[in-house]
């Protein structure tokens, strides 16, 4: 990996981690473009650069995380069932991050239910945070477990999820930024632990692409994360229903015409 396959990578981090659209999907197109070969510094820096996503919503969002305790309450029900199951079914889910066919057909299907998604919830009742009881922090939670799932998208799964439990667009899509938080966290705090554990260290120029990556990835997410609501509340899922469906037609006819995709998450 050099520095332009980190800044390319931390700019496709940025834009789609918070997007319904599954940031490992783009990462596999783009890896099997530039040609970089994966190896375990370059799956660390994957998941490390989601720390700068993580702060740009701590940044937009800042009053929010001070407004109350119950807020951290919600947030940690929420965060409960996506802790176990990735605990419980930890080897399973690197079983298939090694499968681009299974994050292409995902994405694929993924595309078409967001096509129904505003018509099916077109009646919410909630339309802020504070309105969120515990019980649906829980089934949002729920639904996060189902982002494991490779090219699901945490983000279309958790807003999804929010809908159903008659959450506005808007207060959904939030709710899922909230959430990403404590789960990004967990994941990068856990593949660094990982890393280490294994003996691998981080050299000086691993350490200055993690800062380059962070760096662009915190930038590039603010402004997809503010470009994301105001589009959300103006024209919905549909586009995004379509361009997943795209994607993952692309990842499909990729890997069955013999291409090497490399699923570098």
């Amino acid at each position: 990996m050099n520095i332009i396959h980190a800044i390319v990578l931390a700019i496709i981090e940025g834009i789609t981690e918070f997007l319904p659209v599954s940031s490992t999907g783009h990462m596999i197109i783009a890896s099997s473009v530039m040609g970089i070969q994966s190896n375990d510094f370059v799956k660390l820096f994957t998941i490390a650069i989601q720390l700068g996503a993580i702060l740009s919503v701590l940044v937009l969002y800042f009053k929010r995380f001070f407004q109350s305790i119950g807020f951290y309450y919600k947030l940690f029900v929420a965060f409960i069932p996506a802790a176990i199951f990735g605990l419980l079914f930890s080897k399973k889910i690197d079983a298939l991050l090694e499968s681009a066919l299974t994050v292409g057909i995902t994405l694929f299907i993924g595309g078409i239910i967001l096509l129904f998604v505003d018509k099916w919830f077109n009646n919410p009742d909630v339309k802020e945070e504070k309105e969120i009881s515990y019980l649906t922090a829980l089934k949002i939670g729920f639904f996060q477990c189902l982002s494991m799932i490779p090219g699901t998208s945490r983000s279309a799964a958790t807003i999804v999820g929010g809908m159903s439990q008659k959450l506005s667009r808007k207060a959904a899509a939030e709710f899922s930024f909230f959430l990403a938080v404590p789960t990004m966290f967990a994941a990068t705090a856990k593949k660094l632990f990982d890393f280490y554990r294994e003996g691998h260290v981080v050299t000086g120029e691993e350490i200055k692409l993690l800062a380059i990556g962070n760096v662009i990835a915190f930038v590039v997410a603010l402004l997809a994360i503010k470009t994301f609501i105001t589009f959300l509340e103006r024209r919905g899922f549909q586009l995004f229903g379509w361009y997943r469906i795209v994607v993952g037609g692309v990842i499909i006819i990729l890997y069955l015409s013999g291409h090497n995709l490399q699923v570098i998450g």
